[in-house]
């Protein structure tokens, strides 16, 4: 299938990226406040996808997702749900703990999203392309020509090389790993905002996204997003989602690291250093 990429021309202002709300309703609208508080336009949000995902709250969050209306990509979830596959598409080994877990989340997800949600997947594109204080930025979920790559700040550059040149451009915001970082090598910047729907493995209850600024040329910096994420827990123990990523809502620990590569696991329970 051809990809679909969305050119938003230049912006200029402050900007709000984030990913991976999976359902956690309570962290969305935390994110909506800190675009409040900022002074930030819905046009000036973007999405890096997985909207829908671990918690328990799908039509919920997307509801309200849509009423904010801001960017989005597809990540694979949505990817999998608009073409009513079967299984999360996140590219777990198979057999795993979360290739586990992911089969009561997308199944409970799938069951509680109305029909009409596979239109509003539709609409939405696989990158979306800006220029932006001088830099020209390209969004993916995983990569470019691959939507569920896990890449990290670890990953060699070999990996990260073909975005840029199939998005012809100098910047990456990319989602899908869980963890926020910035990476660089000679000009180009790998940025990734981080997820808001589950913590970053670093024993905080807070969750991260990022915030762009343009007034001295291109600036970006992490924010921690605090959110209810007890009433986020409640919700999944009411609907029998999995209990160990329900833990992690609370902990801040993730249940396993098995997509990790060494260096990052390394970093488990440590606090972020963005």
């Amino acid at each position: 299938m051809v990809q679909k990429v969305k050119d938003l021309g230049h912006k200029r202002g402050k900007m709000l990226l984030f990913g991976g709300v999976y359902s956690n309703l309570q962290a969305l609208q935390s994110v909506m406040e800190i675009a409040r508080k900022h002074h930030i336009e819905p046009e000036n949000c973007i999405c890096t996808g997985d909207i829908i995902g671990y918690c328990g709250q799908p039509q919920e969050t997307l509801d309200t997702f849509q009423e904010w209306n801001p960017y989005s990509i597809l990540g694979n979830v949505e990817i999998q749900l608009r073409d009513d596959q079967e299984d999360c598409g996140c590219d777990f080994t198979e057999g795993s703990r979360c290739d586990g877990f992911s089969d009561v989340w997308y199944a409970f997800a799938k069951a509680n999203l109305h029909t009409n949600s596979k239109e509003y997947f539709n609409t939405l594109p696989d990158h979306i392309t800006f220029e932006y204080g001088g830099r020209t930025v390209g969004v993916v979920h995983g990569s470019a020509d691959y939507v569920s790559q896990f890449i990290f700040k670890s990953s060699d550059w070999a990996e990260k090389i073909e975005s840029y040149q199939d998005l012809v451009v100098d910047t990456i915001i990319a989602g899908h790993c869980g963890l926020p970082f910035k990476d660089q090598y000679e000009n180009l910047l790998w940025l990734n905002p981080g997820v808001i729907g589950m913590p970053a493995n670093d024993g905080a209850t807070h969750t991260w996204a990022m915030i762009l600024e343009d007034e001295n040329g291109f600036e970006a910096r992490h924010i921690p997003v605090v959110y209810d994420h007890q009433t986020a827990i409640a919700q999944m123990k009411k609907h029998n989602l999995p209990q160990e990523y329900a833990l992690t809502l609370e902990t801040g620990i993730w249940d396993n690291m098995e997509i990790l590569p060494d260096e990052e696991r390394l970093l488990q329970g440590k606090p972020q250093a963005l």
